[in-house]
Parts: structure tokens; sequence; C-alpha cells
């Protein structure tokens, strides 16, 4: 019968499939907050679905996501899947639902799953609009979406070959390591003291979980961040959601059209 989770994602996949007409889908994209904007850029958006309709998926309780699924037709007639309804650990419906999107975007297909997030910085030269390429990350959330034996290799996870092709791109892109806590509540400056020590350059609510998922799932994992806000600690601003999302409008177009160019090459 198989692991339910992975049986809903597939029933997901269906639908996507039965709506858009779209057999198969090659990239899958969970975008982050102000990254909202790369969808457009992309190609053709063609179709685009309500969360709620799709089997397993909800709307995002989180301002600054779309609550929607949408199919897109790059100019080299690739298809991707822009997912906009990212669940988070916090939200309090567990693991399983936060990885629901990557293993939809694995049943319907796709072969490279890309992730974006909005994080605070850890590094003083981080500034907020930074977008920083994730290179490994540190999952504090105490938990993990594979059940049971199914031991992975988290070697490379995030893939050298994408981030090779962003640097190409833009060469001033820095890496980082991403550090992923259950959230809602922003860090302190103590455990901030703690991500660095650990060698975190970068902390956020999100990704970890999803990319575990992803390589499980046999896909090919890139990850990007867009320093929102600098960390606890780092300056002596309060942190306010506010500020995230003020901060990814800000770098919007700037960022979507870096992801937009990636996405091209990954078509070559």
């Amino acid at each position: 019968m198989g692991f339910e989770p992975h049986r809903l994602a597939q029933r997901a996949a269906e639908y996507i499939a039965e709506q858009t007409g779209v057999k198969r889908h090659d990239y899958g994209l969970t975008l982050g907050s102000g990254w909202g904007g790369a969808a457009e850029l992309i190609g053709e958006a063609t179709h685009v679905l309500k969360a709620d309709d799709v089997p397993g998926f909800r709307s995002s309780e989180i301002a600054g996501h779309a609550g929607t699924l949408t199919s897109v037709r790059t100019p080299e007639g690739r298809r991707a899947l822009v997912i906009g309804a990212r669940t988070h650990l916090y939200e309090g419906h567990g693991i399983q639902q936060v990885v629901h999107g990557v293993r939809t975007a694995a049943a319907a297909g796709c072969s490279t799953m890309i992730l974006t997030n909005g994080c605070g910085g850890l590094q003083p030269t981080y500034r907020p609009g930074t977008p920083v390429l994730i290179k490994d990350h540190i999952n504090l959330t105490g938990g993990s979406p594979l059940v049971g034996a199914h031991f992975v290799d988290l070697t490379d996870l995030y893939s050298p070959r994408i981030r090779e092709i962003a640097r190409s791109i833009d060469p001033s892109l820095e890496e980082g390591v991403y550090l992923q806590l259950p959230g809602p509540h922003y860090e302190t400056p103590a455990e901030i003291r703690m991500a660095q020590t650990l060698g975190a350059d970068l902390v956020g609510m999100s990704t970890a979980l999803e990319a575990i998922a992803a390589r499980a799932a046999g896909l090919e994992v890139f990850g990007i961040s867009l320093v929102t806000n600098a960390a606890a600690g780092i300056s002596d601003s309060p942190l306010s959601h506010h500020e995230v999302l003020e901060e990814g409008r800000n770098a919007g177009p700037r960022i979507s059209e870096l992801l937009a160019q990636i996405i091209a090459r990954l078509d070559h």
C-alpha cells in the first residue's frame, strides 16, 4: 500500500495533471517570503489552482504566501510547478504536511526541487536584501520527514551543479549554512550565538525538512535564501514579520530575475 503521505502526494499530482492537462512537470519551486514574483519571470503561467482544491494542500496562513499552485511553461517548453502554499512546522499540522509540496512535485514528475526562503542573516556582511546560496543545513527542528528505517545520504544535499550555475550568473553570490528552527518565535541573541558556534550563517523556519524529503524522493535540490533581516543580537533593531515582508518586496524584482535566469540555464 505504501506510506499514506506518499499516496496523498500521488493523488495531488494526479489532480494537478487532470486540471492542467500537463502530464509531467520538470521543476518544482517552493517560493518563500520575497520570492513570489519569480513565477511571472520564469515563463507563462498557464494554470493557477487554489491550494484548498488540491488534495493535501491548504491555503497558507502566513502573510506573503500566495495560497496557489501554478503550472508555468518556460520559453524552452519545460514545465515548472510553482508551490505558493508552503506549510510551516509551527502551524501545527505536522512534518508530513510540511513536506507535502515537495512530495507532490516528485509525484508530478519533477527532477529538480528549488527551495527559497526569507531568513535572518548571522553574518554582519549579509545586508537585508542579500541572496545567499544554501550549501548545507542544520536541522534543529527535532524531527525528520522520514519514517522507519529509511536511511538517506545527505552529503551534497544542495546541488553543487546548480550552485555553480547560479555563481556563473552572479559571481558575487555567497554561500552559507542554513539552520532551521521550529518557530514561530524569533530566536534569542543567545540562540543566535549558539547557531554561530554550530557553523550557521542563516537562520529560518523552513527549507531543511523539505530538502530532506526532496533528497529522499530522488530530486536534485537547489536552495537559496533572501536575507530579510539581521538575526537577533547582530543588530540593535527588534525583529518583526513586517520587516521580513518589506525587505522581500524591496528585493523582489532583483532576486526574481536571478531565479528566472538560473531556471533558464537549467533548460539548456
